[in-house]
């Protein structure tokens, strides 16, 4: 299947301001052009596409938060003492701690400006070459069946697991954060306010890359999009909403 993970968008009330949340979290740099709708946040000198990172897109939208998000971020650190200080500093950024049942764990829980939750990790080796973004997290009823459909999807290969209940892909070039299928057992109710986004090779067909996705277990998508869009809106067979854009 001729995609691959480029984006993760993020619906926002306040772009700008979450963007440089966000800038400033992961000591990247905003991208902004004057008269945008969007705001983009990626490391300085980036050139999309590359797994190196998956920039971060803020989007505008009116309504606030409801409900806890199916796909969050997760920071690494590299000692303990480097979680302790990030934790502080991200606090001091405007991040909130956040209690979602998590219990006695050995990550720290917080919330963005707007109540997006993500995680700091305690130091695992898995994480230590990935750089600030340790992972993608995508909740999922089954992970071990979902990646049958988004390892072809995300163009990334299968890297980690963890028995049932977790399963990773990075890069192919094994450069960057992970992508992981995490098991929850909520289904998905309502449009999700982060989602990624896919797009083909230069050179490859949009149109013949979303077939391949419906006969993948995909299916289409109304959130709102319109005609007239550059981008197809597509659900996941969990219900996860993901844009396909054109090749890049």
């Amino acid at each position: 299947m001729p995609t691959r993970l480029v984006h993760m968008v993020i619906d926002a009330n306040d772009p700008p301001k979450l963007a440089r949340f966000w800038a400033a979290a992961l000591d990247w740099v905003v991208e902004e052009e004057e008269g945008a709708e969007e705001v983009d946040v990626s490391p300085a000198g980036y050139e999309c596409p590359d797994p190196v990172a998956l920039p971060i897109v803020f989007l505008p939208v009116p309504q606030p938060k409801a409900i806890k998000n199916r796909l969050h971020i997760d920071l690494a650190s590299q000692s303990a003492e480097h979680q302790a200080s990030l934790v502080e500093r991200l606090r001091e950024l405007g991040a909130r701690p956040l209690d979602i049942g998590q219990g006695d764990v050995p990550w720290v829980v917080l919330a963005d400006p707007e109540g997006n939750e993500f995680c700091v990790l305690e130091p695992r080796d898995a994480y230590r070459d990935t750089g600030p973004v340790a992972a993608v997290v995508m909740d999922a009823a089954d992970p071990v069946a979902l990646a049958g459909f988004w390892e072809p999807a995300s163009g990334w290969v299968r890297s980690r697991s963890v028995g049932d209940d977790l399963v990773g892909f990075r890069s192919p070039q094994g450069v960057g954060p992970y992508f992981e299928l995490l098991r929850v057992p909520e289904a998905n109710t309502v449009k999700n306010r982060v989602h990624i986004d896919l797009a083909p090779e230069k050179g490859e067909d949009q149109a013949a890359a979303v077939r391949q996705l419906l006969e993948a277990g995909a299916a289409p998508a109304d959130v709102g999009q319109g005609d007239g869009v550059s981008w197809v809106v597509l659900a996941d067979p969990d219900g996860n909403e993901f844009c396909v854009l054109t090749p890049r």
